[in-house]
């Protein structure tokens, strides 16, 4: 067991199925029961709608100590403003997210397909969110235009991880650096958000996550192929592949039986 934490592995939400539910806490919330055996979650939701600072504080002190959300940055500034003239909603967001306190460990940019890498735009906006948040902070940009040597320089500047994600949009430079953090997000494939991943894949994923870790980075990793229940049992199941990594996981109860994968599925994470 490690003495810091090393590997912040969940799904995007917490919603549990009645398929898995027994790998869980029997009483609580969900956000409780999901708590007792993930290190982390990934907030959609608020990528959608605004919070109340009073929830962040009631799933703040949901969770043990250990645990470690991350938070969507809400599409009115990424997909909306476009990154620009964003302060206000920004601040607005921050007002509300930082309820969580210590245990918001990181915020998610997520870019639209359409935004094009526009280095002013992104400079002044990673420069605001930088002076903004002092926790990680992971990019996931969609537009060919970012996977670039300036693009990458742009985010190294600013320490903004660049994200992992399966299926890729196109590999990232080979001089993309990745600081202190790596975050990953498997949305399945080849069906977004629906297929899952066999054991041949999470092995993959496995290896990615030690090789990272054995380099002194801590690891976000987050399964996002949510729509069919496949997130939860291969999170579950990549869990029971790295006990070492987790922080306090608590028991990590035995994989449930794996969610068939689509034939010919061989993800190819970076």
């Amino acid at each position: 067991m490690q003495d810091e934490p090393v590997l912040f592995l969940g799904c995007a939400g917490w919603s549990i199925s009645s398929a898995v539910r027994d790998s869980f806490a029997a009483e609580g919330s969900q956000l409780e029961r999901y708590a007792s055996v993930f290190p982390a979650v990934e907030i959609n939701s608020s990528f959608y709608r605004p919070h109340r600072p009073a929830t962040y504080a009631r799933w703040r002190d949901s969770v043990p100590a250990h645990f470690r959300f991350s938070a969507k940055i809400p599409r009115d500034i990424t997909h909306v403003m476009r990154l620009r003239q964003a302060d206000g909603r920004l601040d607005a967001f921050l007002g509300e997210v930082m309820h969580l306190e210590e245990k918001l460990g990181c915020l998610l940019l997520q870019l639209p397909p359409s935004l094009a890498f526009e280095p002013d735009v992104a400079d002044a906006f990673l420069a605001l969110l930088r002076r903004r948040a002092g926790m990680a902070i992971a990019c996931e940009a969609r537009h060919p235009s970012w996977f670039t040597s300036d693009a990458a320089a742009l985010m190294r500047a600013h320490d903004v991880t660049p994200v992992l994600a399966d299926p890729q949009v196109r590999p990232l430079p080979d001089d993309a650096r990745f600081g202190n953090t790596v975050y990953i997000r498997l949305h399945g494939s080849p069906r977004m958000y629906y297929s899952a991943y066999g054991d041949a894949d999470l092995e993959r994923v496995a290896a990615d996550i030690e090789r990272h870790a054995g380099e002194g980075r801590q690891v976000w990793c987050v399964f996002d192929n949510t729509a069919d229940g496949a997130a939860v049992p291969n999170a579950l199941s990549l869990l029971s592949r790295l006990p070492d990594l987790v922080l306090q996981p608590g028991a990590i109860p035995a994989a449930p039986q794996p969610v068939r994968a689509a034939r010919g599925v061989t993800p190819s994470l970076f």
